[in-house]
């Protein structure tokens, strides 16, 4: 699409490259768009765009993909609960630095990030004491992680979580349950474009160094140098040993790199022989 009309319409109004964009997710977002512009063929959906500014602007947040599930693909937060969040404490007793630090690198609206934020705040040392964590959620888009930071969520929202969680991280108000100021403590929510060549990391993060990375159901959207890209950006911010979690229909295509399944259809991810 990159030599059409109106990719080249939007890369000068908008300053914005659709090319990075898996080809078949394009041409379902331009013809979900034309269709609900009322236009029958691309040409005059390209003529409405190029005489109504805000057009632009609704295919190219049509392009943002919002969807998130708490606790979206049970086997992975299972394998992160009872085998990764443990190993990342053990390396940590002779680490000077105690916190464990993870980057949700496509937060989307916040249930990955606060079903993270679950996990680790329910999740005692040896000793039986609360860990100390920090994530940095990030999404390209300003709108959605305002939403996220609002951590307000409809009950059909909460269809993975059990009544206990809702009740111990949730207070409801009318129609809306909204998380719990105490499970938002250790988040930091900003913006930032994993295709940004000019950073390596969420400048909130100051240094990377994360020893998990979650980028899930997002590497399918995107076409294969784009992926590669972002795949090498979250890599390069894991601590040594650290853990990658992507989304169980992309786990072929970490498979391509230097990665390694830690554990049979989890999708998390490990780089080959790791040095401590």
């Amino acid at each position: 699409m990159k030599n059409r009309p109106i990719a080249k319409l939007l890369l000068k109004s908008r300053d914005v490259d659709i090319s990075k964009y898996d080809q078949t997710f394009l041409e379902k977002s331009l013809q979900r768009r034309m269709t609900e512009m009322h236009c029958g063929y691309e040409e005059a959906y390209y003529t409405f765009m190029e005489q109504n500014n805000q057009e632009g602007e609704a295919f190219l947040n049509s392009l943002l993909i919002g969807y998130s599930e708490f606790f979206r693909n049970s086997l992975s937060f299972s394998v992160l609960e009872k085998i990764i969040f443990e190993t990342i404490l053990l390396k940590k007793t002779n680490s000077k630095r105690k916190e464990i630090r993870i980057w949700s690198a496509a937060c989307s609206s916040g249930q990955e990030t606060y079903s993270l934020a679950m996990l680790l705040k329910e999740f005692k040392n040896g000793e039986g004491e609360e860990i100390n964590f920090r994530i940095f959620a990030t999404d390209c888009s300003e709108e959605v992680v305002n939403e996220a930071r609002k951590a307000e969520f409809r009950i059909e929202s909460l269809t993975n979580l059990s009544l206990k969680r809702i009740n111990q991280w949730f207070t409801k108000q009318g129609d809306i349950y909204t998380v719990k100021p105490e499970l938002n403590e250790n988040i930091d929510f900003s913006v930032f474009d994993l295709l940004n060549e000019e950073l390596s990391s969420p400048p909130t993060s100051i240094f990377g160094n994360f020893d998990l990375v979650v980028c899930a159901n997002l590497l399918f959207y995107y076409k294969p140098d784009s992926q590669k890209k972002i795949i090498e950006k979250v890599v390069q911010c894991l601590t040594k040993g650290g853990f990658l979690m992507t989304g169980e229909t992309e786990r072929s295509i970490l498979m391509k790199y230097n990665l390694v399944e830690v554990y049979p259809q989890s999708a998390i991810f490990r780089i080959q022989n790791p040095q401590s």
